[in-house]
């Protein structure tokens, strides 16, 4: 049911939320306005809908096309600055943090937005670009910049992003056991350097 699946997410994915309070989380009434003026949008009734959801943009500070298609217990946390285009779809049960942008690459009136798959979570500033499908239960990294499709069960970071952890288990939402490929790659570099040091001693003459 409208309005009682983004509660029962907002209450799920975010502790400090309680039931008396959720009705202040700016990110469901987008979410909620989103769901009005799509049905509007899908019976080509003129102006209306573009006309509320930039009205409900200068309201909540969350932009969604009303030709967007999302799904059910969608909950964008926080939620400023986050844009979502046209020919986006989001499945059921995603988690959205602020500053996010589901972008399109082309000019032409086509599907030119990014499809994710349901049960994902996409981290404060990520951008997913492009017509490319992120598959279900994937988390995106904070800042990651998507450009390629992800497959199901994957976690992906940096810009571009790439997947660094894919197993068969529904990602969860301890971001601070993500793995840091910049450190993973600083530390091979310095290994690297120890033992070229330790080659070119001993060909050095004393």
């Amino acid at each position: 049911m409208i309005f009682v699946d983004e509660i029962k997410s907002a209450l799920r994915y975010d502790p400090a939320c309680r039931w008396w309070e959720v009705w202040l989380y700016h990110g469901l009434w987008a979410v909620w306005f989103h769901k009005f003026l799509h049905i509007l949008y899908v019976c080509r009734v003129p102006i209306i809908p573009r006309l509320f959801s930039q009205i409900s943009r200068c309201l909540t500070g969350i932009e969604i096309h009303p030709g967007a298609k999302i799904g059910r217990g969608v909950f964008i946390d926080h939620g400023s600055s986050v844009v979502i285009g046209e020919t986006a779809e989001i499945g059921d049960n995603c988690l959205i943090y602020h500053g996010v942008t589901l972008g399109g690459t082309s000019t032409r009136r086509v599907k030119r937005h990014p499809t994710v798959g349901a049960n994902t979570v996409i981290g404060c500033g990520a951008k997913i670009i492009g017509n490319i499908r992120i598959g279900g239960n994937c988390k995106i990294g904070a800042n990651a910049t998507v450009l390629k499709d992800v497959p199901d069960n994957s976690t992906v970071v940096g810009m571009p992003a790439r997947v660094i952890l894919q197993s068969g288990d529904k990602a969860d939402n301890d971001w601070s056991a993500l793995p840091d490929p910049v450190e993973t790659t600083v530390v091979n570099l310095i290994g690297r350097i120890v033992t070229l040091e330790a080659e070119l001693k001993k060909i050095t003459p004393k």
